[in-house]
């Protein structure tokens, strides 16, 4: 039996898209796969996949993802069908929405936070290098 990864992107075989730190992405997002952003979108995302938004990351728009990793900035919110991880470099600005959700102690989430399955939301003090 193989060992349960921590981050549910670390077992993923296929390549994801990537928006660089230096690039800036105007017009909404959608597709299948994993997304991983350390730049900055201005639009609406629609992936059937995971999100990975890194601490250098920005999205400006309302995204709904599959799963997702927070460590940069949100403003317009989050629905996400599956896991959400926020880290403590996280700033976001809006709604948020997931069947579990994991805060790290120092994120900022200014808005309502919804867990559809029930469960509290979960803190934890972060333990990994950004």
């Amino acid at each position: 039996m193989s060992e349960q990864k921590r981050r549910f992107f670390e077992g993923n075989s296929a390549t994801p898209t990537f928006i660089g730190a230096e690039s800036v992405f105007v017009g909404n997002i959608r597709g299948a796969g994993h997304f991983v952003v350390s730049g900055e979108v201005h639009g609406d995302g629609d992936l059937q996949g995971g999100l990975n938004l890194s601490a250098t990351g920005s999205w400006h728009g309302f995204i709904q993802a599959q799963q997702a990793i927070v460590a940069g900035k949100i403003t317009g919110g989050l629905s996400v069908r599956d896991k959400l991880e926020i880290g403590y470099t996280a700033v976001i600005r809006g709604k948020i929405s997931a069947r579990t959700i994991a805060i790290a102690k120092g994120a900022i989430v200014d808005g309502e936070i919804e867990v559809t399955s029930g469960a509290p939301v979960l803190q934890f003090e972060e333990k990994r290098d950004v």
